[in-house]
């Protein structure tokens, strides 16, 4: 997971886990497993991907307000991940949708 390291991060991860889906995708797609760990700097900064608006203000809230937070990255040929931060900030989750 040394990978997944975060510098100055906006948003403290606590521990970085993933599913099973998850990471058997990583272990048999060398673009996928490159995928992962640019969307967790990118949600660690506050860059909360492909989310709408209200969605986006919703996250900002959460931020401030110290709410679990939610981020949504997609790439062409590469399956959506969600990257869930718990509100206490112990833990955050990478996942498929269909796997909440």
């Amino acid at each position: 997971m040394d990978a997944l390291l975060v510098t100055n991060p906006t948003v403290p991860l606590g521990q970085v886990v993933a599913t099973r889906g998850v990471y058997a995708l990583a272990g048999e797609n060398p673009k996928f497993a490159e995928f992962m760990p640019r969307c967790l700097n990118r949600h660690a900064k506050g860059d909360w991907g492909d989310l709408d608006e209200a969605d986006n203000q919703e996250n900002e809230l959460s931020l401030e307000q110290g709410f679990r937070l939610l981020s949504s990255y997609e790439s062409e040929g590469l399956p959506k991940i969600w990257i869930i931060t718990e509100a206490d900030r112990s833990s955050t989750t990478i996942l498929f949708p269909d796997e909440y």
